[in-house]
């Protein structure tokens, strides 16, 4: 292994590992948030602060902010798909939704991964080894979360409405993860991260307003405090780290995120609220890593001409 690589390894290591720590802190960040302040004006004020920060530091770098008109609208796509369709729509759900459901309903999005990552760019084939991982990292997530799902068997019929649409933010992440992945729009990648982020802040802003959220906000240090960690560690380490790793790594292997986040989740639970930490957290929780292994160990081929042509031919058959 020459020294580049070895480089390059640690790069992805250390992403992995950002994106396993802080975004799993988040679900801790987001309940406080929206305690006080609306989900979507929370968002919008995240993100804003979060992406025109961001690209001001580039301008003020030397990094390049321009895009051609085309490439604005994709990153915009790609910012609402995973910040506005997939991450306001979680915060609004923690409303409702006890936080360990919402994980458990979460965590199908490697499963949407596989399926759109095979039609939109089809050309990764992941081994058994990585598709027995992914159904590994279900079942421990299954036990992690088991009394949780328990305890909320008595639904009323809004909560079940709220987590019936929690698969839809699953999906509207990971389409704008793949779409992200397969445009490879060229560019300095913290800017192209600013515009992201700065397009969803205002596609929130809009909406809050449209749904009068602006008579519902109170301003308290600790909302406060909860937005601002959430725009350093969520947004901009987090964030900025989950866009490196999408264009480094398959998409199959950074969607292990999904099941190493409530995780976390629940440990922090525990340090920083006192929560009980069961035989089944810990049993879940060794299942959850032992499916991350396996996930991120497995070989990722690329298919072949022969393989691709069939979809290629398609439309035209």
């Amino acid at each position: 292994m020459t020294s580049a690589e070895r480089q390059r390894r640690w790069m992805v290591v250390l992403a992995f590992g950002l994106v396993y720590v802080f975004w799993g802190s988040t679900y801790l960040g987001i309940r406080i948030a929206v305690e006080n302040l609306p989900p979507a004006l929370m968002c919008a004020t995240r993100f804003l602060i979060a992406g025109l920060l961001m690209l001001a530091y580039c301008a003020l770098a030397g990094r390049s902010i321009r895009y051609r008109l085309p490439d604005l609208g994709r990153l915009a796509v790609v910012g609402i798909l995973l910040l506005v369709g997939a991450n306001m729509t979680l915060s609004w759900a923690e409303q409702y939704v006890p936080s360990g459901l919402a994980a458990l309903i979460i965590a199908v999005t490697p499963l949407w991964f596989l399926v759109l990552d095979n039609w939109l760019i089809g050309h990764h084939q992941i081994s058994r080894r990585g598709l027995a991982g992914l159904g590994l990292g279900v079942v421990g997530l299954a036990v992690l979360l088991w009394p949780k799902l328990l305890g909320v068997s008595t639904l009323g019929y809004h909560q079940f409405f709220v987590a019936a649409i929690l698969p839809f933010a699953s999906f509207s992440w990971a389409l704008g993860s793949v779409l992200s992945k397969r445009w490879q729009i060229a560019g300095d990648p913290l800017s192209a991260t600013g515009w992201q982020m700065t397009a969803a802040g205002v596609t929130n802003l809009l909406l809050g307003f449209l749904l009068g959220e602006q008579h519902r906000v109170v301003w308290t240090t600790r909302g406060l405090a909860a937005i601002f960690y959430l725009v350093v560690c969520g947004s901009w380490i987090g964030y900025t780290a989950y866009i490196w790793l999408l264009e480094h790594v398959p998409t199959s292997k950074v969607s292990t995120y999904a099941y190493v986040n409530p995780v976390v989740a629940v440990f922090l639970g525990w340090l920083v609220l006192n929560e009980k930490v069961d035989h089944f957290i810990l049993l879940g929780s060794a299942i959850v890593v032992a499916s991350v292994v396996l996930v991120t160990s497995a070989k990722v081929s690329k298919r072949t001409a022969a393989e691709e042509l069939p979809a290629v031919e398609a439309p035209g058959d």
